[in-house]
């Protein structure tokens, strides 16, 4: 079993639960390899539209965080493989410094996830998974739930297809990540078309997908990112699904586990 998504106390919305825990909990769960992914820096320019200004890693603990994971490689050789990677966030407008910054680290990683969490309205920023109230804002400053399904897809799209350098990451993270408030803001009729297109484009360029478990412990979600009609599609296509806990807490790994398919995912070999 691999988990190709996982977070670290180097989190800032996370928790101090320490790496040596999350490993620990791995090995007892029965993990064959795990991927550390935290959120990476965002760019220097780009202000996080979370309140709390806590979307991601600080840059000034990235050497500490990969150094960490050196040693824990080496530490746990013989009890699981540990790979090293980052959940980068694809930004529209900010391609020259998230390419600048896949080529300085890039090199250090072993495996990494490309995701979106921000789009951008016509009057602000938004972190659309952040709360309910910066998604209701969000739809509101889009024009309706719909017109922001077609954004997130449009900006998703685009991440696929904008070239980010050698080390641009082939995994995309939590394609359905729109849909984490669907129980407050229900998406539109036909959103599965926006996810069937993007699936077509993720496929003609050789994109993985993170089979995330988190949106069924999410209260206004409760079901996989993507969820199972979605899954079957992709892997129907031969798209390689890569089960993904997203954990934030160290008790938190294997979450969704039960509720994935697991004939699905892609098997793990060392």
């Amino acid at each position: 079993m691999k988990d190709g998504h996982i977070h670290t106390p180097y989190c800032p919305h996370g928790s101090k639960d320490s790496l040596e825990s999350y490993i620990e909990n791995a090995v007892k769960a029965g993990y064959s390899a795990l991927t550390f992914t935290e959120h990476a820096p965002l760019p220097a320019s780009f202000t996080d539209p979370a309140p709390a200004g806590d979307s991601s890693m600080d840059i000034k603990d990235l050497e500490n965080y990969l150094a960490d994971l050196n040693q824990l490689q080496k530490k746990y050789q013989n009890d699981l493989t540990i790979l090293k990677g980052l959940e980068v966030d694809y930004i529209e407008g900010y391609e020259k410094e998230i390419t600048s910054f896949l080529e300085t680290y890039g090199p250090e990683l072993d495996d990494s996830i490309l995701s979106v969490h921000f789009l951008k309205g016509s009057r602000a920023w938004y972190c659309i998974d952040y709360s309910p109230d910066m998604f209701k804002e969000a739809a509101g400053d889009f024009g309706g739930v719909e017109a922001l399904y077609h954004s997130y897809y449009e900006t998703l799209s685009q991440s696929v297809i904008t070239p980010l350098g050698t080390y641009k990451p082939k995994r995309i993270g939590h394609m359905t990540l729109v849909r984490k408030f669907q129980e407050l803001y229900p998406g539109p009729e036909n959103w599965q078309a926006y996810a069937s297109r993007f699936l077509t484009l993720a496929k003609e360029h050789g994109f993985e997908l993170d089979y995330n478990g988190a949106g069924t412990k999410k209260p206004h979600c409760k079901e996989t990112y993507p969820p199972l009609a979605i899954a079957r599609e992709a892997s129907s296509m031969g798209i390689p699904l890569i089960y993904g806990s997203d954990a934030h807490t160290a008790s938190a790994l294997k979450q969704g586990w039960d509720t994935v398919d697991q004939s699905l995912v892609k098997p793990w070999r060392r």
